[in-house]
C-alpha cells in the first residue's frame, strides 16, 4: 500500500541517492563532463565522496531508510541529483521527462530501480512532455506547485494533471528566462519549503503572482540574501518540520531560519553541490515523508 505525507517538510522515512561512484564514477569522467554540462568549475571526486558520506550519514543518524541508485551507461554525471528524474505523486511514483537531453536516460533508470525495490510507480511524463522533480513543490497533500521553466513545459505539466488526478490542485508558477535555456534553474531553486507555514525564498527571481499566492496561504516567508543565492542559500532539504540540512557558506541564511526557530544542520557542498548547482534537496529523491 502506497501512503506517504506529500509535502517537502514531513519526517524523511525513505529516501533515493545516487553516491558519486554511482555517478561521477572517477575523476576522468568528471574531467571529461564537467564543462560540457555547464558546471562552474571541476569537481574533484575524492572530496565528492567524502562530502557525500556526510550526507549519508545524516540521513541515517535522523533513522532514514536510504535506497542506492544503480549505475548505467546511459547517464551522465548530472545523475548524481537524483531529484529531477522522478516525483512521488498520490498513487506511486511519477517518472520525469528531462528537459536537458544529457539527461533523458535517468527517469528509465530510476523506474526500473524502484520496481525492483517495490515501489509503486504511478506513471511517467511521455512524448513532447518535459517535467524535472526541482520544478515540483507539495505544499500539502493536495496542492502541488510547478515552475514553467526551460525544464519544465506546457505539456509535461498537462500530463502531470492527469497522473496526481483532480483531487490535487496544481499551482504553475511562470518562471523568469534569467541566465536562458542553459543554466539550471528549477522552482526550488527559489523556494524550499521548511514547514507547513514556513518557507525560504529567492524574491528577486519569484513571479509576483506565485509569491502573493504563497503569502495569502499564510506561509511566513524567509528572504535569502543576493549575496547567498549563488552559493545555494535557497536550497535547503527539510528532513522534518523546521529542522534542515543547509550547505556551509551561508551565514545569513543560517542566521535567519536559526532565528525562526528552525534547527540548521551545515554541510560541506563544494564537490557535490555548488560545481553542479544541485543543493541537499537535488542531491535526495525522497520517497517516504511522515
Amino acid at each position: 500500500m502506497w501512503a506517504t505525507s506529500l509535502s517537502e517538510y514531513g519526517r524523511i522515512k525513505r529516501v533515493a541517492l545516487r553516491r558519486p561512484a554511482q555517478s561521477f564514477t572517477d575523476q576522468a569522467r568528471l574531467d571529461a563532463q564537467w564543462q560540457v554540462l555547464n558546471y562552474t568549475g571541476r569537481p574533484d571526486y575524492a572530496g565528492a565522496q567524502s562530502q557525500y558520506e556526510t550526507l549519508i550519514g545524516l540521513l541515517r543518524q535522523e533513522g532514514s531508510e536510504i535506497d542506492f541508485l544503480p549505475a548505467d551507461p546511459s547517464l551522465t554525471i548530472d545523475s548524481i541529483y537524483v531529484r529531477d528524474a522522478a516525483i512521488v505523486g498520490p498513487s506511486g511514483i511519477i517518472l520525469c521527462n528531462m528537459g536537458k537531453p544529457d539527461r533523458r536516460g535517468e527517469p528509465a533508470v530510476a523506474g526500473s530501480a524502484f520496481r525492483r525495490l517495490g515501489l509503486p510507480v504511478a506513471g511517467a511524463i511521455e512524448g513532447e512532455g518535459r517535467l524535472e522533480g526541482g520544478d515540483l513543490v507539495w505544499l500539502d497533500d493536495c496542492t502541488l506547485a510547478v515552475g514553467h521553466t526551460y525544464r519544465s513545459n506546457d505539456e509535461g505539466i498537462r500530463q502531470l494533471h492527469a497522473l496526481v488526478g483532480p483531487q490535487v490542485e496544481i499551482v504553475v508558477a511562470d518562471m523568469p528566462h534569467y541566465r536562458g535555456r542553459a543554466d539550471v534553474f528549477h522552482l526550488m531553486s527559489i523556494l524550499s519549503p521548511i514547514d507547513r507555514d514556513l518557507a525560504l525564498i529567492y524574491s528577486p527571481l519569484m513571479p509576483i503572482r506565485f509569491r502573493e499566492w504563497l503569502i495569502a496561504r499564510g506561509i511566513r516567508l524567509l528572504e535569502v540574501p543576493e549575496a547567498e543565492f549563488d552559493s545555494m542559500g535557497c536550497n535547503v532539504l527539510a528532513i522534518a518540520p523546521r529542522r534542515c540540512i543547509l550547505l556551509h557558506g551561508n551565514p545569513a541564511t543560517a542566521g535567519a531560519l536559526r532565528a525562526a526557530g528552525v534547527e540548521v544542520i551545515e554541510i560541506a557542498g563544494s564537490e557535490i553541490s555548488q560545481k553542479g548547482q544541485g543543493g541537499p534537496t537535488c542531491l535526495t529523491r525522497p520517497l517516504l515523508r511522515q
